[in-house]
């Protein structure tokens, strides 16, 4: 890392106590590292979420541009219904 800024944070004491027990167990070597860490992470799952938004936005955009004839609502109900009772009816459960 370069060089590293002290920035000041207030948390919940909860949270305090959290970090300094993390420490004093040996878990870190220090608070700083155990806010690093948890900013690690809290920046994979931030980058995480953002690629989600952005895989999303481009099957809605895929879809918007299709074309090809939808399947109605009742036709996909229909196929449902008639699933889900061959299942039940495999399993002996009488409607």
């Amino acid at each position: 890392m370069s060089t590293a800024e002290k920035i000041s944070i207030a948390l919940p004491a909860e949270m305090v106590h959290l970090i300094r027990n993390a420490v004093a167990t040996g878990e870190y070597a220090s608070s700083s590292e155990v806010i690093r860490d948890a900013l690690r992470d809290w920046t994979y799952k931030r980058n995480l979420r953002q690629q989600g938004v952005n895989e999303l936005r481009d099957l809605w955009q895929e879809a918007r541009a299709d074309e090809t004839p939808g399947v109605s609502a009742d036709d996909v109900l229909d196929r449902l219904e008639r699933k889900y009772q061959a299942i039940a009816e495999a399993r002996g459960i009488s409607q």
